[in-house]
């Protein structure tokens, strides 16, 4: 009885987390745009409503290993902007629906806020000034920084645990499920960022997605998820990401959730210089007595 108890109460986790970018926008097309429309009214272009449903194509085919496995099932989150819904409305033509566990508009994944009405020649001179200033912690005059994106991609964070523990995602314990958000270039990247434990540093070394390009975040034999599991170690240099970020990426791939602060002694690099190695608490000691 307890044992059934234990078995119902353990946490399922999703088998992968994928993150999307919308398809081409009019104002990725034409920055003008924003002049005259509210950025979460900027639709799709033509080519990004291709862009889309080839996503849709290459999603389905990651999910179900390239048509080797039944046992799959897929849950939608999706930020409620203009060109991310029609991004997953083109993106849902792939999936037949009951391979659809659930879909949510979930606002804590928008575009970071920029502001009302953008004038161009103003945000050009505000996007230089980002630069001098650092991406991170820029805050657009009216909108958001990056660091505030952070915060509520977090809070977001904390509702998705909930969601997994209270097994709102998890239907059918015969398949398994995949969890795609649906977003936006930075905020893609601030979700990876506070997943994967990243610097800031890190953060700022890390190019954007592609339009409709997607990362995919795989549960690991260890029960830690990895992007080296799916993508390879050239494509995230291709991203920005530093050697130790990808050794990092190989560990969870490989390793046992619950000993990353024992074995991953890169990650003290980042924080401290000249760290010693001691062979014994009396050096440590004799450290402390200097």
């Amino acid at each position: 009885m307890l044992k059934e108890k234990q078995q119902m109460c353990e946490r399922r986790l999703p088998k992968r987390i994928i993150l999307v970018r919308h398809g081409e926008s009019q104002g990725n097309l034409d920055t003008s745009a924003y002049t005259t429309t509210p950025d979460y009214r900027i639709p799709l272009t033509s080519l990004g409503i291709e862009q889309a449903r080839s996503a849709g194509r290459r999603i389905r085919d990651v999910v179900s290993e390239g048509g080797c496995t039944d046992n799959w099932k897929v849950y939608f989150y999706v930020s409620p902007y203009e060109r991310t819904r029609s991004t997953l409305r083109e993106i849902g033509r792939a999936f037949p629906k009951k391979r659809i566990i659930g879909v949510r508009e979930e606002c804590r994944v928008r575009e970071q806020d920029f502001g009302n009405f953008q004038v161009e020649e103003r945000m050009k001179v505000i996007k230089q000034t980002r630069e001098r200033f650092g991406r991170f912690f820029f805050r657009f005059p009216e909108g958001e920084s990056a660091a505030d994106v952070f915060d509520r991609v977090s809070s977001f964070m904390e509702s998705l645990w909930r969601d997994i523990d209270m097994k709102r995602l998890d239907q059918d314990r015969c398949s398994d499920t995949n969890l795609v958000i649906v977003s936006h270039g930075l905020t893609s990247r601030v979700f990876l960022m506070k997943w994967f434990k990243w610097t800031v540093d890190q953060f700022e070394r890390l190019n954007n997605f592609e339009n409709s390009e997607f990362r995919v975040m795989q549960l690991g034999p260890g029960g830690d998820y990895s992007l080296l599991i799916h993508h390879t170690k050239e494509e995230l240099e291709q991203w920005g990401m530093s050697r130790e970020m990808i050794a990092d990426q190989q560990w969870r791939a490989t390793e046992n959730r619950g000993s990353w602060n024992e074995e991953c002694c890169w990650n003290l690099a980042s924080f401290f210089d000249n760290l010693k190695e001691s062979s014994s608490s009396s050096e440590e000691d004799e450290d402390e007595e200097k």
